[in-house]
């Protein structure tokens, strides 16, 4: 074999080795993080949202809106308001929350939906499920393993946990109750209970989109923000 040829096949050689390498340890920060180019995305997905969050959480409500608001005599009636309010004006993918779980390090803007682009961008809210607020069952979907993993390791939450969530409107803090590994075809999991709750679900386990994983959250507590406290 010719000096060139040895030289050409030493460069194909280092090539392929360093391309193992790279794959190698993209598998591995899989395995023990997350998918890396798809949280890079997601990062900067978030960025944006944070400042689509900021203008909702400081747009002015409507003259309209302001003088019904004025005539509900409770927060917990306008909140449930401007929950409504916001599940109806919303479009798919946009911010319209955050999501807080101190126990797993959870801090993301959640958006309206769950559909692959938008669960892309961060945690989402089912659709014809109630905003945080308004009564019944709140469901949030994210992924475990992609797009920043919001939801890796929810499998960690305990009873008692207490996990908030925040909208433009209040704040609501939600307790643990229980965790269910349940087919992902099982809807009654998001089913009206007679108490307001929060679900989470992701996929499972880890890696596979086999079964769901769901957490049960209770509502313990709510603060009015912004226009809800007219």
């Amino acid at each position: 074999m010719s000096a060139p040829s040895r030289r050409s096949l030493r460069a194909l050689s280092t090539v392929l080795i360093v391309a193992g390498a790279l794959m190698l340890s993209d598998a591995v920060l899989t395995l023990v993080w997350q998918e890396p180019v798809s949280a890079a995305y997601a990062k900067i997905l978030q960025g944006r949202l944070d400042g689509d969050l900021r203008r909702l959480e400081n747009k002015k409500v409507t003259t309209l809106d302001l003088a019904a608001l004025q005539k509900l005599a409770t927060e917990r009636r306008r909140m449930a308001f401007l929950a409504r309010r916001l599940r109806a004006d919303s479009a798919a993918g946009a911010a319209v929350g955050r999501v807080l779980i101190d126990k797993i390090d959870i801090d993301f803007v959640l958006v309206d939906g769950t559909d692959a682009d938008d669960l892309r961008k961060g945690p989402g809210i089912y659709d014809d499920v109630p905003f945080p607020g308004a009564p019944g069952t709140t469901a949030i979907a994210g992924h475990r393993t992609t797009y920043a993993a919001p939801f890796r390791r929810i499998d960690r939450l305990r009873r008692g946990d207490p996990v908030v969530v925040e909208m433009p409107y209040g704040r609501f803090t939600y307790e643990v109750e229980k965790t269910r590994i349940v087919a992902p075809t099982e809807v009654s999991v998001i089913d009206r209970v007679k108490f307001d709750r929060l679900v989470l679900s992701a996929c499972h386990p880890l890696y596979s989109a086999a079964q769901r994983i769901v957490v049960f959250a209770r509502l313990v507590g709510s603060q009015a923000l912004g226009a809800a406290q007219v």
